[in-house]
């Protein structure tokens, strides 16, 4: 029975005390109500009792990596993943009836929360020339109308071709393979807005853009860092990795700007103590940190661990690891002693007897890991403060030994994946080496574009097809007025979608919705029953396998879209039999072998439970970098800094929440109920603004440019966030990210650290007269 659609809620806030602790039967609840709410007691059953077990449905939401085979869960998932899987798996269904009813113009009037309630896409939509409406198109004319766009395009270098971390590994190959024979680099990705600062800067200093860590590594190290992360949020099983780690008497540091739920307590819901218990406590350390002043912490470490190398030579650092396994290290080691103490004391926040308390943590471990997230990642110096965690664990030799090394945790499902299969804009010419000889046409060399210059293209008329898999480019993007007038422009735009989002009400002057089957369903093809792979944060490589019928008859798969579109489009160049590949998609992991050295035998050895774990080689003392070596750097001291009167805005995710899609408005956690539009700030930094609790404020960004970008009608809600910072929900403020405020190197916006000033609403000045 189809589900009634959802109407927009009613926002009515109500603020309660944050929660001291997450997860809990609370968890539980809350994931079954909404799971039953979208679908049935059966559905929910079969993903649920499937999700994240061997041969099942891998969870489509964060990328955290799975307990080895015969040491899982039976419920093997958390709150986020039931409610992310039985989203996906709802009930409810849009037809061409639901577009004749709503207009383009309509749809983008309205939230992104009930526009993904409104169910399941079922069938390709197009919106022509000069109308407001979508109307139905056969896939046949669909794929005409995209390879004749494509083919009339003066270069191919004037097509994008967009990737979300939800597309497989198989879906991920072809679409950068098509792209590539149609002769372009031009493949942003979602990796460009969240976790590109890492690949820069592990790439330079390690020679690898992938973490170091395993599930085991952190069960038994004695140090752990969660550096700008939150947890019980954006990869909430990595709590049950942390309850494992401090049984096994592990120590905890959590730097956040915030005191989240998930770093001080956890009681899981699968042992009694997380039922009737008082859980476990995670964090043993909290330094409440100014946004930005990790590159400032780091330093500051670094520095006292020299000076005790100093005090007990032969004593602190590990000099056979520096001497064999690095370069850089004198010139590091001047560098790291200019750092004042006024400076780290500035940028943090903190005190120096916090910093040095940690620092006695440190010694007392043999084995560290530092974990960090977005919150690290997304600052103009996001490169250079990895690059200083990357010092950090070289100092004590914390690097390619069990119980150590270097953890980014990617917040999206298959996002690792996508960047091995070949989705980067600067892939190396040994991939295209092969590419080339694998299938007989030459790549192109020249690098294309990530997101933002992606953005600054079609702005400029220089992108006029832009096609994405799955995603929601305009709504995870910065600077949302110049991106959605940016894709605007463009001829022609495209998304292979399972549900409606905010990207499909922003059109070019054609647009096409592609629906495709979810990572839920069965993929039945001529050669029978298909399944995927995707790869974890700890490079761990799967299957997945569908369980549910389609939720149309009218759905493809996101590989049978592609290949049709390479046939229709390519007219045969290059050896490739995009045919067998979209009926049998054990032929694209037979390929994928011959290019992928990690990934041979693939078919073979990636169904044996628990798949195949990629070589990593800095765990084999294998450093592909300048030196040949790992590669100590140094790096200048800053901090973001807002004048007077201004505060740091960070954006970040409500509990309820996944990537750019809210499942309701309200925030468990931090206590935030019925609305989205709130802005949390320091009582103290209230008192000096002059502003009084739920009053009603425009953000307003500073940028070095005169344009004014606002987000209206906000409630102040104090909170305990760092001095001179406040915190908003993505993706509501990325109209205030400019597209130029981005990280140094990576090219990552910087949505950690706006400077905003918070006007009282109604303020704004009247428009001149014409």
């Amino acid at each position: 029975m189809k589900k009634a659609p959802r109407e927009e809620p009613d926002e009515q806030l109500s603020v309660t005390p944050p929660k001291k602790w997450a997860a809990g039967l609370p968890a539980v609840r809350h994931a079954l109500e909404y799971s039953l709410e979208e679908t049935s007691v059966a559905r929910t059953g079969v993903t649920l009792l499937t999700m994240n077990q061997v041969d099942g449905i891998d969870c489509p939401g964060c990328a955290w990596a799975d307990p080895a085979p015969g040491h899982r869960h039976r419920n093997e998932y958390c709150e986020n993943g039931a409610k992310h899987i039985n989203d996906e798996a709802t009930k409810r269904r849009i037809t061409a009836g639901f577009f004749r009813e709503h207009s383009v113009s309509e749809l983008g009037r309205r939230s992104d929360l009930w526009l993904n309630q409104q169910g399941r896409l079922t069938e390709p939509m197009v919106k022509r020339p000069d109308s407001d409406y979508y109307e139905p198109i056969s896939w046949r004319d669909a794929f005409e109308l995209v390879a004749t766009e494509l083919k009339s395009l003066d270069s191919p270098d004037e097509a994008a071709f967009y990737t979300s971390g939800r597309a497989s590994n198989e879906a991920a190959f072809v679409l950068q393979l098509f792209a590539r024979a149609f002769g372009t680099n031009n493949l942003p990705d979602c990796s460009n807005m969240c976790h590109e600062s890492s690949g820069t800067a592990l790439h330079e200093t390690l020679g690898t853009g992938k973490g170091t860590v395993s599930l085991d590594d952190l069960h038994h190290a004695d140090l752990i860092f969660l550096v700008g992360q939150n947890p019980a949020t954006n990869h909430p099983r990595q709590l049950s990795a942390l309850e494992e780690a401090k049984r096994n008497d592990a120590r905890i540091i959590a730097v956040n700007t915030l005191p989240e739920a998930g770093l001080l307590r956890f009681k899981n819901p699968q042992k009694p103590s997380g039922v009737i218990g008082r859980g476990t406590q995670i964090a043993d350390r909290f330094l409440h940190i100014r946004s930005g002043g990790d590159l400032a912490l780091f330093q500051g470490l670094n520095r006292l661990l020299l000076e005790a190398e100093d005090a007990q030579p032969g004593r602190v650092l590990d000099h056979d690891f520096i001497r064999s396994s690095t370069s850089g290290f004198e010139e590091f080691s001047r560098h790291a002693r200019t750092v004042t103490w006024e400076q780290v004391l500035s940028a943090t926040g903190l005190t120096r007897e916090e910093i040095e308390d940690v620092r006695d943590e440190v010694l007392r471990s043999k084995r560290v890991i530092v974990c960090w997230a977005m919150g690290v990642t997304q600052h103009r110096h996001a490169v250079p403060t990895i690059r200083e965690i990357v010092n950090f664990l070289m100092l004590r030799g914390n690097l390619g030994r069990a119980g150590a090394g270097a953890c980014p945790v990617r917040g999206h499902s298959n996002v690792q994946g996508d960047r091995t299969m070949g989705i980067w804009e600067k892939m190396p010419d040994s991939f295209l080496d092969a590419l080339q000889k694998e299938f007989g046409f030459d790549p192109p060399r020249a690098h294309g574009l990530d997101s933002v210059n992606t953005i600054k293209a079609m702005r400029e008329g220089r992108i006029k097809v832009f096609l994405a898999l799955a995603g929601n480019f305009v709504r995870a993007a910065p600077d949302s007025a110049v991106t959605e007038d940016a894709m605007r422009r463009c001829r022609l735009t495209v998304h292979i979608s399972t549900k409606l989002n905010r990207s499909h009400a922003v059109c070019g002057r054609t647009a096409l919705i592609l629906p495709t089957l979810g990572r839920t369903e069965r993929d039945v093809q001529p050669c029978g029953e298909q399944f995927v792979t995707v790869e974890n944060s700890m490079s761990e490589v799967h299957t997945s396998r569908g369980r549910l019928e389609p939720a149309s008859k009218l759905l493809l798969s996101e590989i049978a879209i592609l290949c049709r579109l390479a046939r229709r489009t390519l007219d045969g160049k290059g050896d490739i039999p995009w045919k067998q590949f979209e009926t049998d998609y054990g032929t694209i992991r037979h390929r994928i072998a011959h290019i992928l050295p990690g990934l041979h035998d693939f078919n073979r050895r990636v169904v044996r439970p628990g798949g195949i774990r990629l070589p990593n080689p800095v765990n084999e003392g294998v450093f592909a970098t300048a030196t040949g070596k790992a590669m100590f750097t140094s790096n200048a001291w800053d901090m973001p800094r807002a004048p007077e009167g201004h505060l740091l805005l960070q954006t970040l995710r409500s509990h309820d929440q996944w990537n750019t899609i809210p499942y309701t408005d309200n925030d468990r956690y931090r206590g935030i109920h019925g609305s989205r539009r709130v802005v949390l700030v320091n009582p103290a930094d209230l008192t000096e603004l002059g502003l009084a609790e739920g009053q009603s404020v425009d953000l307003v960004s500073v940028w070095a440019d005169d344009v004014v970008r606002r987000a209206e009608g906000f409630q102040v809600v104090p909170y305990p966030t760092s001095l001179g910072c406040a915190a908003a929900y993505y993706p509501e403020t990325q109209v205030l990210v400019p597209l130029e405020s981005v990280a140094e190197f990576s090219n990552q916006p910087t949505s950690k650290s706006i400077v905003v000033r918070l006007e009282p609403a109604g303020l704004r000045p009247a428009p001149s007269p014409q």
